[in-house]
């Protein structure tokens, strides 16, 4: 499937933040009485809040398929150091907050795309993400673009409980000794 990946960021989310909402409103249709889910919103504007906001729209003519979106993690905060022994020589981190195909456009090589698309650019050594422990073959997934599971996490009370995934980004970039001995 032939899409149009097109880049956005910072100074973008004014024109992006509705097309990003309607396809969470679309992907999780039947979850929408959930307040957690609810709350979509506020975490775009968080995360488009932030300087280093990057966001990959995948457009399929008019139609937005899918988008994936993150934004670096501050220097010496990256959170994933609690579940790790020994930290890598370059922390530098790249949070993936969400990356969603809306149902249609599923199972069609999008989300791989949009992933691909996103950490491409990116100059941080490692990407962390969380997924939904009950989404074991998401996780499955992330797996197969080489993530490993470092740790679990549930950021809120009303969220549920992810699995803490890292990975490398660039081939060169060095894993802490704890989570390399497990690939």
């Amino acid at each position: 499937m032939t899409l149009d990946l097109r880049h956005y960021f910072h100074a973008d989310l004014g024109e992006i933040r509705q097309t990003l909402i309607d396809v969470h409103a679309d992907a999780y249709a039947d979850q929408m009485d959930d307040p957690f889910h609810q709350r979509f919103p506020w975490f775009v504007d968080h995360w488009g809040g932030n300087s280093g906001f990057a966001c990959i729209i995948a457009w399929d003519g008019s139609e937005p398929a899918g988008f994936a979106y993150g934004a670096p993690s501050a220097p010496g905060r990256e959170w994933w150091r609690d579940y790790i022994g020994e930290e890598p020589a370059d922390p530098s981190t790249f949070s993936l907050s969400e990356l969603m195909v809306r149902p249609r456009w599923r199972k069609s090589g999008v989300a791989d795309q949009l992933h691909t698309g996103l950490l491409s650019s990116r100059d941080e050594a490692l990407s962390v993400l969380l997924v939904d422990m009950t989404h074991p073959r998401v996780q499955a997934l992330y797996e197969s673009w080489q993530y490993r599971k470092v740790g679990e996490r549930q950021p809120f009370p009303d969220s549920p409980v992810y699995a803490v995934m890292l990975r490398r980004i660039a081939a060169d970039s060095e894993l802490p000794p704890t989570f390399a001995a497990s690939e």
